[in-house]
């Protein structure tokens, strides 16, 4: 049993690590190169600053993850909210894709052994559990950011990445007959739902549309 447990939280881990990497990605993928920069005011972090912060957070979080403290001495955070000359759109979604995969590398090889382990993050113990947890948390903070700027940049010409206003009912069906479709044994992926939704929606209204206009 308590094999069976780490190894559906460590799956479910990973999966949601990927998808709030993708969702990040699907709502960066609409603004310009200057709503990347840009800040709506002076408090506020750009969607750069974030991608900066989140990938120097992850190379120093999970570099040698079982072994040595989350917060490497050579990380310099207060530098991850600061933009640099010569940074750049690639160059930071290059730092950002390195990021990532330093986390997936560290992560998906964890043995049911290695959930037995404390680490240090900041010098306070956690377990390998509590440790993938505080992360978890913090990229979804950090991504919801990410979204909310690319919405507010985008304003009505915005593709939504969730279900559509008014229209839970709508996308509760397609679940149900998702579900019937496959016999209840394959789950859709949890964040790409909505937008197989959303897709399968502007087909159907596509179709409409063509056929009141013959």
């Amino acid at each position: 049993m308590y094999q069976q447990l780490i190894e559906n939280h460590r799956t479910d881990a990973i999966g949601s690590f990927r998808n709030y990497k993708k969702l990040a990605e699907r709502a960066m993928e609409q603004v310009s190169d200057e709503e990347f920069f840009a800040v709506i005011d002076e408090e506020a972090n750009s969607i750069a600053v974030i991608v900066k912060h989140i990938a120097g957070n992850q190379i120093s979080r999970w570099s040698d993850f079982l072994n040595s403290d989350g917060e490497k001495p050579d990380r310099n955070r207060d530098a991850e909210f600061e933009m640099i000359a010569g940074e750049t759109r690639e160059s930071l979604m290059e730092l950002w894709e390195r990021g990532w995969q330093t986390l997936f590398d560290n992560v998906e090889p964890l043995t049911v052994e290695d959930f037995s382990r404390t680490v240090t993050i900041r010098g306070e113990p956690h377990t390998v559990v509590e440790a993938i947890n505080r992360q978890l948390t913090h990229y979804a903070y950090h991504v919801g950011q990410i979204v909310l700027l690319a919405k507010h940049f985008r304003s009505n010409e915005w593709k939504s990445l969730s279900i559509p206003r008014n229209r839970s009912a709508e996308f509760n069906e397609f679940l149900a007959e998702q579900r019937r479709r496959s016999s209840g044994a394959e789950r859709l992926n949890r964040m790409e739902a909505p937008l197989i939704f959303i897709e399968k929606e502007s087909e159907r209204e596509g179709r409409v549309d063509s056929r009141d206009g013959a």
